[in-house]
């Protein structure tokens, strides 16, 4: 059906498309494009070929697509001087966040090396840089020391009562936690990435990962107390975990070491120092000064002359074994104690590194494919593991000086990773006198950009409220229920601010805008004109079974019609029409035997019986409802002459003539009503009515009136369903009533906007039937306001203003 509308000044000649037509255009388009059927493109799927083999290769290999184009010309100087500034950085760094893991420092220079060469072949990423980092060292920290407290290596001191841990059988074992936990961390994130589950990271808002990051911080702090201070306090794991450790800290603070405070305190300082001028000056300076590394060097030649170790007693690294250590199978009998740890590592992990690959592509203008960067984290623990390295992601610190300094590819990666293979086999030993402070002091200095987070808060609060919120809870839980239930409660709360939005929307009535094909809220946009006896109804969520209620209420109340009192009360008219056509049918055999008795010479009464007007209209009971007409709309008799309601009294003598009552514009006296309805066998009679068709419309409108809305000023409601990506039974249910209920009051019901995927769970969910058929959906709400234009729009409301000059001629 080829239609010409006309909206003010604006023509449209177009088909107005309904669900069934929409169908019958699409399947044409089908049926001419499809020429193999569906087995024959199964059987096509899984044919091996040459093109789809090479490109399932480079999609798995990413280093065989980029590698044979690299420009060693263009490319290998700024990788090579951005993968030397980054190797230096992992030494100080890796030594010292394994520190945070409860390791020691040498397998924090092992987890530096094997992750970055596994990266080098799997990842997408051009900048990031594989390794260490605060927070998952954090984590390992409080398996590692769960598992493996000191109160279990505690050894007998000769003939002394006196115990001492057994640093190498606790460290041995701590070792083995945790590569068992970056093993199975790994693994499943492998596994994640291979059923392409690589949008779980998504869940994790900036807002969220932020204050993670940000309460891990404070847990990276109060772990590395105990270097600064010198102080050896209890370790505490579970809920509340720092609290206990801060408070043990503080109990301590009397047995503070003085030297070791001296050297944090030195280090701390030239480390801020260092770094301010390194930012005032970097402008100038091609490369950054590799502050940690200097304090590293200069810390261990301080300790080394001045035998700190033993003058002063200060504690230092130890010894760091030279060469690489073969490969291992980790613990498999602790795989289960550290499930929830490993899971928790890996969504962590994914997270901070595809948030940072993501930044980088879009800067530089290339794709990071999620899912593969899932696998290629993944194999990087999973591999790592076996050669005793613990769970690692990207560095935003090293990220950053890759990038700065002018990395390209991750060549720069394979360069940091071959000048920290140097320093394990040839330069590790060297550092075995570096006292434990000046990692700890390296720590602290590197947590303050993570302490800048804090700032959050102040721009959160002029921007989102709920943002903030969800920032609040995951500091405040992660802080008190340590990391891997803060992290649980923290993704809980963020899910549940989701479902508390979508449970409640913002319901709007829209309107056209003249002259357009636009339909937009009318309380938002003063331009937008309601459609004359057409309720345009939008949900601004997806309507499911947690707001389906509500979707329902706040459609009577946009609408102004209560559906379900006006059912009820017509379902009490119908009940009353009953009980009149019965009580007619005794009137027609009285009248029968009184016309018998006049024949006989029977006497008429002086009297006869009284009536009230309402049942001669056909409109209800001689028994009138208070809740119908005992509050009749006062803006009622504004709108027309009023209603004459004729109430018979009660003669002063028996033998006295009926007198009648007029009221004109208001509803009976509830006496007068309570009296004529005990006249159950009366007859009826109009009075003050030039039509019995009029006064019953009169009385009706009056009643349905008074239940707060007129029923000729809409005939068609379209639920605009746009925003919906899905439906579930519920909410089917809910939209299959609205059809139902409201055309008892001969209010038709239309949908427009839907998804293929919504119609397609409509089909299977029942939702159509003889009375609801694909005639109601309609692509748009334009299309739905056209059709009830053509089919209802002319004869509905004659005496209403339109608001929009809408009119239309259908062609055949």
């Amino acid at each position: 059906m080829d239609s010409t509308h006309r909206f003010g000044k604006y023509r449209v000649e177009r088909e107005v498309l309904d669900e069934l037509r929409l169908e019958e255009v699409t399947q044409r388009k089908i049926l001419s494009d499809t020429d193999t059927s569906l087995t024959e493109r199964f059987k096509d799927s899984l044919r091996c070929t040459v093109p789809k083999l090479k490109r399932s290769v480079m999609s798995s290999l990413p280093v065989l697509y980029w590698l044979p184009k690299y420009s060693v010309w263009d490319y290998g100087m700024p990788d090579l001087i951005s993968g030397i500034s980054v190797g230096i950085m992992h030494l100080p760094q890796g030594m010292a966040y394994a520190l945070l893991a409860s390791l020691p420092p040498v397998f924090g220079l092992y987890s530096s090396l094997y992750p970055t060469l596994i990266y080098f072949f799997f990842g997408t990423s051009r900048h990031i840089s594989i390794g260490t980092f605060t927070v998952l060292s954090i984590m390992v920290g409080s398996v590692t020391e769960r598992l493996a407290p000191d109160v279990d290596f505690l050894k007998m001191n000769g003939t002394n009562v006196t115990a001492e841990v057994d640093i190498t059988a606790r460290d041995s074992y701590r070792v083995q936690v945790a590569a068992a936990t970056t093993v199975l961390g790994g693994l499943i994130q492998v596994l994640l990435g291979l059923v392409k589950f690589g949008f779980v990271g998504t869940y994790l808002s900036e807002p969220l990962v932020r204050a993670y990051t940000t309460a891990a911080a404070g847990h990276a702090v109060v772990a590395q107390l105990k270097y600064i201070f010198g102080v050896s306090p209890t370790r505490f794991s579970g809920p509340l975990s720092l609290v206990y450790t801060l408070k043990d800290v503080c109990s301590l603070l009397p047995q503070t070491h003085p030297p070791t405070v001296v050297v944090s305190v030195v280090s701390m300082v030239f480390l801020i120092a260092a770094k301010e001028l390194n930012s005032f000056f970097s402008s100038k300076l091609p490369v950054p000064i590799p502050v940690e590394l200097v304090t590293i060097v200069a810390g261990t030649l301080v300790s080394n002359y001045a035998c700190l170790n033993t003058n002063y007693t200060i504690s230092v690294v130890g010894e760091i074994p030279s060469g690489l250590s073969p490969p291992s199978v980790p613990d498999v009998s602790i795989v289960g104690e550290v499930m929830g740890d490993a899971f928790a590592l890996a969504i962590v992990g994914y997270a901070i590194s595809i948030s940072l690959g993501k930044t980088f592509a879009l800067k530089h203008g290339y794709k990071v494919d999620s899912n593969q960067e899932l696998i290629a984290l993944g194999l990087s623990n999973a591999v790592g593991g076996f050669f005793q390295c613990f769970s690692v992601c990207s560095s935003m610190s090293r990220s950053l000086i890759q990038e700065t300094t002018g990395g390209k590819t991750q060549m720069a990666g394979l360069a940091s990773a071959l000048i920290v293979l140097v320093t394990i086999l040839k330069l590790g030993p060297l550092f075995q006198e570096l006292p434990k402070a000046v990692l700890a002091a390296i720590v602290f200095v590197n947590l303050k950009g993570m302490f800048k987070q804090h700032f959050d808060v102040i721009t959160l609060w002029k921007h989102s409220k709920i943002d903030l919120v969800v920032w609040l809870v995951t500091w405040v839980s992660t802080l008190l229920l340590n990391l891997d239930l803060g992290l649980a409660a923290s993704i809980t709360f963020a899910l549940l601010t989701v479902i508390f939005r979508t449970q409640m929307p913002t319901y709007s009535v829209l309107g056209n805008i003249p002259g357009t094909e636009l339909y937009l809220d009318i309380e938002t946009h003063r331009e937008a004109r309601e459609i004359p006896g057409v309720t345009i109804f939008r949900s601004s969520a997806t309507v499911y079974f947690a707001n389906a209620e509500l979707y329902l209420e706040a459609l009577k109340q946009k609408s102004g019609l209560d559906i379900g009192k006006m059912i009820i009360y017509k379902r009490r008219q119908e009940a009353k029409q009953k009980r009149r056509e019965r009580r007619a049918e005794r009137r027609a055999k009285r009248q029968a035997k009184r016309e018998r008795r006049a024949q006989r010479g029977a006497v008429q009464p002086p009297c006869a019986p009284v009536f009230s007007v309402e049942e001669e209209a056909g409109w209800g009971d001689t028994r009138m409802d208070e809740n119908v007409t005992g509050n009749v709309d006062e803006g009622w008799t504004e709108r027309e002459n009023g209603t004459v309601f004729v109430i018979p009294t009660s003669p002063r003598a028996p033998d006295s003539p009926c007198r009648w009552e007029y009221l004109k514009g208001g509803a009976p006296d509830s006496t007068s009503l309570g009296w004529m309805s005990d006249l159950q066998d009366g007859d009826t009679t109009t009075l003050g009515s030039s039509s019995e068709d009029t006064l019953s419309r009169d009385l009706e409108r009056v009643s349905l009136g008074s239940l707060g809305k007129w029923t000729w000023d809409i005939h068609s409601i379209v639920l605009d369903l746009s925003t919906a990506n899905f439906i579930d039974t519920v909410a089917i249910k809910t939209i299959k009533n609205i059809f139902q209920d409201f055309s008892e009051i001969d209010v038709d019901i239309y949908i427009s906007g839907c998804q293929a995927s919504v119609v397609e769970q409509l089909e299977l969910g029942n939702f159509f039937s003889e009375s609801i058929t694909k005639r109601h959906l309609f692509a748009s709400v334009h299309d739905a306001v056209l059709y009830c234009q053509d089919h209802r729009g002319a004869t509905s409301f004659p005496t209403f203003e339109p608001s929009v000059d809408m009119h239309s001629s259908t062609k055949l």
